[in-house]
């Protein structure tokens, strides 16, 4: 069955706390945003059964850092899954500044589905795929 990825969005601004020595958005916190925006994205849209029966942990992460962000910079986060396999699922991020439309960072993630029962890897059903599709 084909689904359409549902695009979730995310704002946010640049704060003092998000800076790195030379006074822009330092590489770790784009990773957090990444990880914050692809949890969001689940418990916005998971049911209180599925959340209670699974979890995801993240297992690699392709960053692009293509231009920078400053202090009270306002950003757009966007999220969608991609390709998945029977138990893996890969999720784009794209940060871009909300003013411009420049896009600042493109990653790639590659999240696995696990079973909170058995603490292993569990294979992503249709229902599953339907929490991220229209």
């Amino acid at each position: 069955m084909s689904y359409t990825p549902e695009i979730f969005e995310q704002q946010l601004k640049v704060s003092e706390s998000d800076l790195d020595d030379l006074q822009h958005v330092n590489n770790v916190q784009y990773v957090q945003w990444i990880q914050d925006i692809a949890k969001s994205h689940w418990e916005s849209r998971a049911s209180c059964e599925i959340k209670e029966r699974y979890f995801w942990v993240v297992i690699r992460h392709e960053i692009d850092y293509k231009r920078q962000a400053f202090l009270n910079d306002n950003l757009l986060l966007k999220t969608f899954i991609g390709e998945q396999t029977h138990v893996t699922s890969k999720r784009h991020v794209h940060i871009l500044n909300k003013e411009n439309g420049d896009i600042l960072v493109e990653a790639k993630s590659t999240w696995c589905l696990m079973d909170y029962s058995t603490k292993k890897p569990v294979k992503i059903s249709e229902e599953l795929l339907r929490v991220f599709c229209k």
